[in-house]
């Protein structure tokens, strides 16, 4: 009797199981059709700003202003996002000599040029913390003595256009009411549960939290061997464009970076300390653009979509060379940490487009302003 009733169970267990799973099929599968229905072309190529966006745009510069309060080291404030570098270095941006004629846009319209900049590496946290915890790597790079009328008209006379990504191809919000609301709940300490607003499932950011996960990624062996994205689209002389930058190890002297300690705090610095200034061997990547296609699916307002390579191929434009150098000294970390990057240090050529954007020509001015302030203070 005993026996019988425990097969009956483990039938009844088993049958339960199998619908579960098939439940759990047919879910994915509706979804899947749902989100590709809703996520299909054709999208506007011009952008399309959202009533009371710039009330929000002041709020999020208050939380982001509270964020640098709450993580500031000693009494240094430091970025609210992006904190610690592993260092800035010189580069050479080179724009490719065959380039073709439609690709000739901006700082990229004269083939062969080169231009000197400044790179910055970094991880994603808004505090310094271990470099094997799981984060975004960041790249920010400053062409120098760059012609033409800054985008900003407070920033004349910088000469400068700046490229900032960081290494994964979309963000984790859409649009500037959910980046308020997202960074409002991690500056109150909330993580996960800042996907989930409130009790409603149609408030529910599940594919978000995914693409945050995704984000907080293990760190690279090196700065040097990842791949970072633009995430947001810019204007590349007429048309829309995001960019990427990329490892190209072809272009430099084969190299093996010797294994490094990655229980050190610092280990991402040491590993670009090594190769640049140690073993003297010189760092390539190429910078591509990726050309906005209106048939397919990649809108300019939502960063939280990633503009798939089978829709627009990414193109490379320049070659991006880091010579060996000696950047690991406490002036330059200092000129370093008072560096200023922002996707609006820049030209016409390459406006920064859409909602993340604009919020960023706010947010980034406001705080790079008050960080400034408060450091020059002491």
């Amino acid at each position: 009797m005993l026996t019988k009733l425990w097969l009956r169970l483990g039938t009844w267990l088993g049958t339960l199981i199998v619908m579960l799973i098939a439940l759990g099929l047919i879910s994915w599968a509706m979804a899947t059709g749902w989100y590709a229905w809703q996520h299909r072309g054709p999208v506007s190529t011009q952008e399309e700003i959202p009533a009371g966006e710039a009330a929000m745009t002041q709020d999020t510069i208050q939380t982001a202003i509270k964020i640098v309060d709450q993580h500031r080291e000693n009494t240094r404030y430091l970025r609210d996002a992006h904190a610690k570098a592993h260092g800035c270095v010189k580069a050479e941006v080179q724009v490719l000599t065959d380039l073709e004629p439609a690709l000739r846009q901006g700082v990229f319209a004269e083939p062969g040029k080169t231009w000197q900049a400044v790179m910055r590496l970094s991880n994603g946290n808004a505090y310094p913390q271990f470099d094997s915890i799981r984060d975004a790597r960041g790249m920010a790079i400053k062409l120098q003595a760059v012609p033409g009328t800054q985008l900003m008209p407070s920033q004349q006379g910088r000469n400068e256009q700046d490229f900032v990504m960081f290494n994964h191809p979309n963000f984790f919000v859409s649009d500037v009411a959910e980046y308020r609301q997202n960074i409002g709940a991690q500056a109150d300490g909330k993580k996960v549960m800042a996907f989930f607003p409130s009790w409603n499932p149609k408030e529910w950011q599940v594919r978000h939290l995914f693409i945050a996960l995704a984000t907080l990624a293990p760190a690279p062996a090196s700065p040097t061997q990842t791949t970072y994205f633009s995430v947001s689209p810019y204007k590349f002389g007429s048309v829309n464009a995001k960019y990427r930058v990329a490892p190209d190890p072809d272009s430099c002297p084969a190299y093996a970076l010797p294994e490094q300690n990655q229980a050190l705090p610092n280990f991402l610095r040491s590993a670009l300390t090594r190769q640049l200034s140690t073993d003297r061997v010189p760092a390539c990547f190429v910078l591509q653009i990726q050309r906005q296609n209106a048939n397919r699916f990649m809108p300019i307002e939502d960063t939280s979509i990633e503009w798939r390579e089978s829709d627009a191929p990414f193109e490379t434009v320049a070659r991006v060379t880091v010579p060996a150098q000696d950047f690991d000294t406490p002036s330059q970390n200092l000129a370093c940490d008072n560096l200023s990057f922002s996707p609006w240090h820049g030209i016409e050529a390459h406006r920064p487009i859409g909602g993340i954007n604009r919020l960023r020509k706010a947010v980034y001015d406001s705080i790079s302003e008050y960080r400034h302030t408060r450091n020059a203070q002491q």
